[in-house]
């Protein structure tokens, strides 16, 4: 249900910016290409989208790829190492928990000013490694939007705050391209609305959450997503930003009930539990409901895409 809603949120862009054709179609992180299959799937509702659509995923590592042309090979896909690299022109972008992926900076207030969070090594510490303290940040590096006075605090040092570079520099190369060619691109991830301090930093593996620098390379590292700063960079490029809104409302503006509803009527009574589920999962505020975000970017003058209308 996921997968389809976000196929028919892309089909009814690509009409909205006119159709082009041809056009690219592009995933962020496609994990096995599950998504992004599904979405062509439910794509074939709109005329002429799937047949439209060039594409390419943005993914780094050989065995997913493996994985990705196993699920898409039918529709030819291009591999790509860098959001860089995708061509130019007309796009359609999904990235559904990728910006998540990416590595932060942490940064943490002590008497001398903001300093970074660096890891150093350490053979008695658990996996070797320990966190420290670094060098002062310059300003150029790091201005916040809001402020923290060590001398109002409990502890010295203050609470940390997060940084994704990355995640702006991507940003910015895709609100680039919406600025000179008609485009969109579809965020989901968990993360907060606005910038703030804590950490975030989480290391999962089995399952289980873990010491992020207990044997390296072997855990799902992720931080939650700042979106106030995604949409900032976003902003300075010109282009239309809509959102965040909760993963729940979108979804629901989407019609993803009713489609529930009908795959339920022609279910079994165990298909049907399992529908009911992820929809909970999917929706409800004790799940993805509230945790994850959704945001779009779109080209200059773009109305608001499906999800997001008022």
């Amino acid at each position: 249900m996921f997968g389809e809603m976000i196929g028919l949120w892309a089909a009814v862009v690509w009409e909205s910016l006119g159709a082009p054709a041809p056009f690219t179609l592009a995933e962020l992180g496609p994990g096995r290409g599950t998504l992004i299959a599904d979405a062509l799937r439910a794509g074939r509702a709109k005329t002429g989208f799937v047949k439209a659509a060039r594409l390419h995923l943005v993914e780094t590592s050989p065995p997913l790829r493996a994985h990705q042309m196993k699920a898409l090979g039918v529709f030819d896909p291009l591999f790509h190492d860098h959001v860089a690299e995708l061509p130019t022109g007309p796009l359609i972008v999904i990235a559904n928990e990728f910006f998540d992926a990416l590595p932060v900076r942490q940064i943490i207030p002590m008497e001398a000013g903001w300093s970074e969070r660096c890891v150093d090594y350490q053979p008695d510490c658990i996996g070797g490694f320990n966190f420290t303290i670094g060098s002062p940040v310059p300003p150029e590096d790091f201005n916040p939007t809001f402020t923290w006075d060590v001398a109002s605090g409990d502890t010295n040092p203050g609470p940390i705050h997060e940084l994704s570079p990355t995640g702006q520099t991507i940003i910015g190369e895709l609100a680039g391209r919406c600025a000179n060619a008609p485009g969109a691109v579809l965020i989901i991830d968990y993360g907060h609305v606005k910038s703030g301090v804590g950490e975030t930093l989480q290391a999962v593996r089995g399952h289980e959450f873990i010491n992020p620098l207990s044997d390296p390379g072997t855990a799902d590292l992720t931080a939650h997503v700042d979106f106030e700063a995604l949409t900032r960079s976003a902003l300075d490029a010109g282009i239309n930003v809509f959102g965040p809104i909760s993963q729940s409302q979108f979804l629901i503006s989407l019609g993803i009930t009713a489609r529930a509803k009908r795959l339920m009527a022609k279910a079994t009574a165990k298909q049907a539990g399992d529908i009911e589920a992820a929809l909970k999962r999917l929706l409800a505020p004790s799940e993805m409901g509230n945790l994850f975000k959704v945001m779009a970017l779109a080209s200059p003058g773009a109305k608001a895409p499906p999800g997001f209308a008022v």
